[in-house]
């Protein structure tokens, strides 16, 4: 679905189209679909039908099925803003929940070996989803190149800032 929206929203824009704009089409509806609405529908999942992902999962239910849905509904909290937000807030939120993603797949394969649990939301599509969430969304990010510094805006005031803060001044005396 993202992609759908992703091209809908692209191809609406006038002509010439830029790679700049069909990577900000990309990463906005990727960070909106991949992480703000799946991880609030993980969040529904896991606090409101925690026994039956657990189950899913091949685990016992246990209070770790609520904390894993608000921590869901955070990620998927950062994924709506940074939908609406710029690059680098986008890549933030691919950031955090690659994090996430990859560590549970260590745990998923460790299951796998140690327990033999093969069980569909441990060994199936959650797994594989897991690991190629992170890789496709770090594909519009890097495609697109490094930030210039008119982009960076205030990034870019920021490191001034910080430059001249750490260069002491010519006119102040020792005491």
């Amino acid at each position: 679905m993202g992609l759908i929206a992703s091209a809908i929203v692209y191809l609406a824009k006038p002509a010439p189209r830029t790679r700049a704009q069909l990577v900000e089409a990309l990463l906005s509806y990727f960070v909106l679909f991949a992480i703000g609405i799946t991880y609030f529908y993980n969040f529904v999942m896991h606090v409101f039908f925690g026994e039956m992902s657990a189950r899913f999962i091949g685990w016992a239910d246990t209070p770790f099925q609520t904390e894993l849905g608000f921590a869901s509904l955070g990620f998927a909290a950062v994924g709506f803003l940074a939908f609406r937000g710029d690059r680098s807030m986008r890549v933030a939120a691919i950031v955090g929940v690659s994090f996430f993603l990859l560590g549970a797949a260590g745990v998923h394969i460790y299951e796998m070996i140690t327990a033999h649990n093969f069980a569909p939301g441990n060994a199936g599509i959650i797994f594989w989803t897991d690991i190629l969430v992170p890789a496709i969304g770090f594909g519009p990010p890097v495609s697109a190149g490094p930030y210039s510094k008119q982009k960076r805006g205030h990034h870019g005031r920021l490191n001034e800032i910080c430059v001249a803060i750490r260069q002491p001044r010519a006119d102040t005396t020792a005491f």
